[in-house]
């Protein structure tokens, strides 16, 4: 994680000048027994398969990744200078954290993980995302996938 005082004064003042959206609706709603829910993760860490198109600047969209996929697989195209790729190189589930989610599931803490995961590109003004975040919410209800785990990076 970047401190504010150590960027540059334009890259602070950038950050500390963002407008904060706020939202006339409250989504959270009561679920079932954890033991019982099918959980997701939505990660802000412009991550994806290989194979896929990379992220770019102002890029909305969000990339699938299968359960199953193999971390060697995955690859982060996040294009902000100021995010530090260590933890994700290190260890792919401080960004994705499918092992855990096995573990929990295996556990019985949670009733079962997702067949896909998301990942949006973080360094997006998340008002343009609303088409793709509407699209999202119907894979993740195809899936029936009724809680996420959403990993902001």
């Amino acid at each position: 994680m970047v401190v504010l005082t150590n960027l540059s004064d334009h890259f602070a003042r950038v950050l500390t000048d963002l407008d904060c959206p706020t939202f006339d609706t409250k989504p959270w709603v009561r679920g079932g027994p954890l033991s019982e829910r099918r959980v997701a993760i939505v990660s802000s860490a412009g991550i994806h398969l290989r194979s896929d198109r990379h992220f770019v600047g102002g890029d909305t969209g969000y990339r699938a990744i299968p359960n199953d996929a193999d971390a060697g697989d995955i690859v982060m195209t996040h294009i902000s200078p100021n995010y530090d790729r260590t933890g994700f190189m290190q260890d792919i589930n401080t960004v994705l954290p499918l092992d855990r989610l096995a573990e929990l599931a295996r556990d019985g803490v949670i009733g079962s993980v997702a067949s896909h995961h998301y990942s949006f590109m973080g360094a997006t003004d998340p008002r343009g995302m609303e088409d793709e975040a509407r699209e999202l919410a119907g894979r993740l209800k195809a899936d029936k996938v009724d809680s996420v785990l959403l990993v902001p990076v």
